[in-house]
């Protein structure tokens, strides 16, 4: 059975995810660089010569570790080259293994150069390719294209660490120029690219570097960065998205203000907040930074989607439900509503009323929808009760999910998110956020993702964890006497970094 392929994004999600559940980047290093001296010794006697070429970076710290386990291994003939000065080493674990190298110089000599000229002439029976890694993007520069000129120059048994020096690691691109390898030691999984790139990385291994299969179903602060927009100066309003949110009713004003602060503080340039007329006077006041679109009526109906036919137009991403109730007009407005969207071409999500309301027509659209139900309304939307054992709630939301073709995110104390496919589940959050307001919270940030072109799984999955992360936060300020609005303040935190996450999570003495 052939094994699913990894991009470098995924890669680069995982691995950060990893050090958020204890195990640092130092293991995996140290993992990668065993199973490059393994498969290495597996094939070679140990009088072999061995030159390893290695970079500043991440790759770079796999050939360190290489080298170091060749040598315990018994290979006595192993000579590691530095492209550039160890001084510019400044990937912290690849600089911990430099550091590591530098007492064994007798036994392994190390060589700094600035350019192929500098290399001494040695000859040599393997060369490992520790240069670049995953993350190669763009054309090779001097000097690390002149030394994947020299590498293949030599008439030696070439190995790539993870993949080939100048090949794209997702599409198989040759960036200029790349090594030829003979057999490239790849790590976890299979990288995207290398199908398309076979005459340049010879036969490849799987190196197992201590990733179970099982984290891959763990959201954690890598699915938070897969989704980060960085903010360049030429930036203009819209650049980061527009939501159009839509709820509220005469007994329930404060869910779409809730979900529109959300979504400004997770970083969409513009909310709009669509309410019958009174509801919407009533969030205007709430804060200055709300924009109100005053509904007629006093609840939703059906000819108020004509009103914000061009809302739905402008919008990157829609979302619908939080408090609207479920006045028999109502229901009719969300029938209509999700035709019209769908007809826009623009993502949804339906939670609380919208949901229920949408549990009447449900089926499946032409356009990316999200589905936030907690436990008695997945059971409204899907005729089935939830069963208490987790395995067979998983099966059962990705089964609904499927079924439905959208993504559903169960909200509970592990959250459950699938779309039919993939499943994952998050641990963040805390019993103080059982309060309401929590999930229109939750809904603001995957709506704001949503609107900044995320894939709606992805979306859902940073949602919950961004949203029980700050949660996490305000409980550790405040205890579990919080309210909604407690959170809106350590969404940005969580943004800009996720991994802080992990103080709470220590001193909380909270585990998963």
């Amino acid at each position: 059975m052939q094994q699913e392929n990894i991009t470098s994004r995924d890669m680069r999600a995982l691995e950060t995810n990893a050090v958020y559940f204890g195990i640092s980047l130092l293991q995996l290093m140290e993992n990668a660089g065993r199973n490059v001296a393994a498969e290495i010794c597996s094939r070679f006697e140990k009088d072999q010569r061995i030159v390893i070429f290695c970079g500043l970076g991440g790759n770079g710290g796999d050939g360190f570790v290489a080298a170091r386990h060749l040598l315990s291994m018994g290979f006595c003939r192993v000579a590691v080259v530095l492209v550039g000065k160890g001084k510019s080493i400044t990937h912290e674990d690849a600089l911990a293994n430099w550091v590591a190298l530098q007492h064994l110089q007798d036994s392994i000599p190390i060589v700094e150069v600035g350019g192929v000229s500098d290399l001494p002439q040695v000859e040599v029976d393997v060369v490992v390719d520790a240069l670049l890694g995953t993350g190669t993007k763009g054309k090779l520069k001097s000097p690390i294209a002149q030394f994947v000129n020299h590498i293949n120059s030599l008439s030696a048994f070439k190995v790539a660490v993870d993949v080939p020096t100048g090949i794209d690691s997702d599409t198989g691109e040759v960036l200029g120029n790349a090594v030829k390898a003979d057999l490239t030691v790849t790590f976890h999984k299979p990288k995207a690219g290398l199908a398309a790139a076979k005459s340049y990385v010879g036969a490849v291994v799987i190196g197992d570097i201590g990733l179970p299969s099982e984290l891959e179903a763990l959201a954690g602060p890598g699915d938070v960065l897969l989704l980060t927009k960085k903010r360049v100066l030429s930036a203009h309003k819209g650049d980061f998205g527009k939501v159009l949110f839509i709820g509220g009713s005469e007994v329930f004003s404060g869910a779409p203000a809730l979900m529109s602060m959300a979504a400004l503080r997770t970083g969409v340039d513009i909310a709009y907040t669509a309410a019958p007329e009174k509801t919407a006077h009533t969030i205007a006041a709430m804060s200055p930074n709300l924009i109100c679109v005053n509904l007629n009526g006093s609840h939703l109906a059906p000819e108020n989607v004509q009103e914000l036919k061009d809302y739905v137009a402008v919008a990157d991403a829609v979302v619908a439900g939080p408090g609207a109730g479920l006045h028999p007009q109502t229901k009719e407005f969300f029938k209509t509503l999700v035709d019209a969207v769908e007809n826009a071409g623009k993502p949804l999500l339906l939670d609380a009323d919208g949901l229920k309301a949408f549990a009447e027509f449900k089926r499946r659209l032409k356009v990316p929808l999200v589905l936030t139900p907690h436990a008695g309304e997945f059971e409204i939307l899907t005729g089935k009760a939830l069963p208490k054992e987790q395995r067979k709630r998983l099966a059962e939301v990705k089964q609904a999910a499927e079924e439905l073709g959208a993504v559903i995110l169960l909200k509970g104390k592990t959250d459950i998110i699938s779309d039919g496919t993939r499943v994952k589940l998050n641990f963040t959050g805390n019993p103080g956020m059982t309060v309401g307001g929590t999930g229109d919270v939750l809904s603001g940030v995957v709506g704001a993702f949503l609107a900044q072109k995320a894939d709606p799984f992805e979306a859902a999955v940073a949602g919950a964890f961004v949203n029980g992360a700050a949660g996490d936060f305000a409980a550790g300020d405040l205890g579990y006497h919080l309210v909604a609005t407690d959170l809106l303040d350590f969404i940005p935190q969580v943004l800009v970094d996720p991994l802080s996450h992990l103080k709470v999570q220590k001193s909380s003495g909270k585990s998963t």
